[in-house]
């Protein structure tokens, strides 16, 4: 009998009956590979996660705290909610080499008196022992094996019994009864929802890593970040030693935390207090330097905005930024021109967030401006003055929320002075800190420059 095949898109999961040079879902060229159709028996019983019964009331259901596996690491157990839950299966992202295996191994010999094993399908146990030697901690119960069929994978973890599962990655493990290729979209699906029916029938949580693509987003398809609970996305530059953990979905917390790590040579160490890091330590006034009271989450941040303004030694000028969106770079510059009357149409601007950290807060873009007109003009700003505030079409200065928590992190820091949007409510009795309400951009400009 002849095996039923179809083409499925390697980028999207999208499928089609026959090959097709570019995918009509996602718009990717060349990704369409033919899979055999499985022929397991669509009338073959269903594992349910929560349990067959009748319909109950909600106000009948019994609600209490999940019990939470702490994880020996703040950072982490922060952006997890306070912990892992039991049964969970969490999906770790992030581009390669950023190190999403050495955050797993380490956090797994942070657990010393837990049973922990450790699943990879891309390192010889030889490899991960090397690793190992350069972490410090405890690794007295924690089980490693090199392994690619998740049907042995099963076996030995409902043999061993372990407190916490690792498997690295989940894009290189495969099941015996499927056709197509380990790596595939099928497999991946297939290998996912196995994993998640076996956390929660072991109640042990699971922590699975995934690969990035080219285009940033966690390979595979959207569906498999449907089917686990937690999906951990960790960034960041290797050129730079920071390390940034987001959680983009969440069933047991919020997603508004974030994580940050430092890389070092013995693996990577929690930054509690990241804003006295992203700070330069140079005292002297220089040019083009503004300093921004940001929000990371729900964690506040004091970031250094960099500018350099200079004339363009082409005919097109050049607009760049890193760690900030180039799109409202544009439009900020364009701010500047219709609304102040600065014109930069023959000069080059490039921008930089120090730290190599992304900042998607719009409270920056105050000072984003403050920082390219400060290198324009070559007129540093004041030490002690730092800047938060949106800025819109108009000109004018939008509220930006948590700006307590905002203020407060600029007088522990030991600022003189922090300019915020005209209007904002705030009560901090007892700090220090002058607080400036400006309404427009020229007026925070008034404050920065021609009261210098």
């Amino acid at each position: 009998m002849k095996q039923q095949t179809i083409y499925v898109c390697q980028q999207c999961g999208a499928q089609a009956p026959k090959l097709l040079g570019r995918c009509p879902e996602c718009g990717a060229w060349g990704t369409y590979t033919e899979e055999v159709v499985g022929t397991t028996n669509n009338k073959q019983k269903m594992q349910t996660i929560g349990g067959s019964g009748a319909p109950k009331l909600l106000q009948d259901v019994e609600s209490r705290e999940e019990d939470r596996l702490d994880m020996h690491n703040r950072e982490l157990n922060r952006v997890l909610g306070g912990g892992l839950v039991p049964g969970s299966l969490v999906l770790l992202g992030g581009e390669p080499g950023i190190g999403k295996s050495t955050l797993a191994l380490q956090v797994l010999m942070q657990l010393g008196e837990k049973r922990t094993l450790y699943v990879s399908g891309e390192e010889s146990t030889r490899q991960l022992k090397l690793r190992a030697e350069r972490i410090s901690g405890n690794a007295s119960n924690l089980y490693i094996m090199s392994e690619t069929i998740l049907d042995n994978i099963i076996e030995h973890v409902n043999r061993l019994k372990p407190e916490l599962v690792v498997v690295d990655s989940i894009q290189t493990i495969g099941k015996a009864e499927l056709d197509s290729a380990i790596g595939s979209i099928s497999q991946v699906r297939e290998c996912a929802s196995a994993l998640m029916h076996l956390a929660k029938q072991t109640n042990i949580p699971f922590i699975i890593i995934g690969h990035i693509n080219k285009e940033g987003s966690l390979a595979g398809p959207k569906v498999l970040e449907h089917i686990v609970d937690t999906v951990l996305q960790f960034e960041g530059d290797q050129h730079y030693m920071y390390r940034m953990l987001r959680a983009q979905k969440n069933r047991f917390g919020s997603t508004s935390e974030i994580g940050i790590f430092e890389m070092r040579q013995d693996g990577l160490r929690e930054v509690n207090n990241p804003s006295e890091l992203l700070l330069s330590n140079n005292n002297d006034a220089l040019s083009g330097i503004a300093i921004a009271a940001a929000l990371e989450g729900i964690r506040p941040l004091l970031i250094e905005v960099q500018a350099l303004v200079s004339s363009a030694a082409y005919g097109t000028p050049q607009r760049s930024s890193t760690g900030f969106d180039a799109r409202r770079l544009n439009m900020l510059l364009a701010v500047l021109e219709k609304r102040i009357g600065f014109k930069l149409p023959q000069k080059d601007v490039f921008l930089n967030i120090a730290g190599g950290i992304r900042v998607t807060d719009p409270a920056i873009d105050l000072a984003v401006l403050a920082a390219i007109l400060s290198s324009n003009m070559d007129i540093a700003i004041e030490q002690g003055i730092c800047l938060t505030g949106e800025v819109g079409l108009a000109g004018e200065i939008r509220q930006v929320n948590r700006i307590e928590q905002r203020i407060k992190e600029a007088d522990r820091l030991g600022f003189k002075k922090i300019i915020i949007p005209d209007g904002q409510k705030v009560e901090l009795p007892g700090t220090k800190i002058e607080i400036v309400p400006v309404r427009k951009v020229s007026e925070a400009f008034k404050e920065l420059i021609i009261r210098k």
